[in-house]
């Protein structure tokens, strides 16, 4: 078991997330921390995608807009 926490949500989330709990035979809080497991995971992946390019040169967005300007694509 894990710790505990007061998690408030929107009356017709709290609905959905009870219907599709009792359909995955699941309890909401299984529910809750497998999405929360999710979402963490793809914040993993997006830093290491961040570590991989930190070498790249940075490009402000002013270039860039630029650049498509020249490129005729805008």
């Amino acid at each position: 078991m894990g710790h505990r926490t007061s998690i408030y949500f929107d009356e017709a989330i709290h609905q959905a997330l009870r219907m599709k709990a009792a359909v995955a035979g699941a309890s909401v809080s299984d529910l809750v921390n497998e999405a929360v497991k999710v979402s963490l995971a793809e914040d993993a992946e997006d830093f290491a995608a961040f570590d991989a390019r930190a070498s790249e040169p940075a490009l402000s967005f002013e270039s860039v807009v630029a650049e498509l300007q020249l490129r005729g694509k805008l």
